[in-house]
């Protein structure tokens, strides 16, 4: 995950400081019926998922600010929805199901 982390990073509109994943998507990862690469690149464009439109404008506030956390969700199959939270501070992003949070 690391090598497709630093590949992510170059256009990226702010640092995801460490990448963690929670074990509900270590376990999806490793069954093969999950690859987080794109939805993770997809957050640090800036492309924040289903959100509605009042989340989407506080990710943008809080991109701008700095001073909040950056949230996304994707429903990737019909049964299977992942989430990405980057912390206030930039330090952490965290891959998780809803039911882990």
């Amino acid at each position: 995950m690391a090598l497709a982390v630093l590949n992510l990073t170059s256009q990226a509109r702010f640092s995801p400081g460490q990448v963690v994943m929670t074990a509900g998507v270590d376990e999806l990862v490793r069954q093969g019926r999950l690859n987080p690469t794109p939805y993770l690149r997809r957050h640090l464009h800036g492309e924040w998922g289903d959100l509605s439109d009042s989340d989407r404008r506080q990710n943008d506030a809080a991109l701008k600010s700095g001073e909040d956390r950056l949230f996304s969700s994707y429903q990737v199959t019909r049964d299977l929805k992942l989430w990405i939270i980057t912390e206030w501070d930039r330090s952490v992003t965290t891959l998780l199901l809803p039911s882990e949070y």
